[in-house]
């Protein structure tokens, strides 16, 4: 159940025709700014928690003292990368 809106958003009328121009069938203006909010909340929690992420690794990286080198890292994804490409058949 509903029980709060968001404030009146003014926009220009070209980014409302804009909008309107690519709803679904079926679909609102208030159901597709629903889901547009929803998914930029959702996209701005997966970038927080990846910079967190981010930080508590680097943080351990300097508490232990070890680190990796960036080319030897990629080197060993492409060598994983190819052993799955050559189990499954994939050249």
């Amino acid at each position: 159940m509903k029980s709060a809106t968001f404030p009146s958003l003014r926009v220009d009328p070209e980014l409302r025709r804009d909008a309107e121009a690519v709803l679904e069938e079926g679909e609102t203006l208030s159901s597709f700014l629903e889901r547009s909010v929803r998914e930029q909340i959702e996209q701005r929690r997966l970038r927080q928690a990846f910079i967190a992420r981010g930080l508590a690794s680097s943080e351990a990286a300097q508490r232990s003292g070890e680190y990796y080198d960036a080319d030897e890292v990629h080197a060993e994804l492409g060598e994983m990368l190819r052993a799955a490409q050559a189990r499954s058949g994939d050249r």
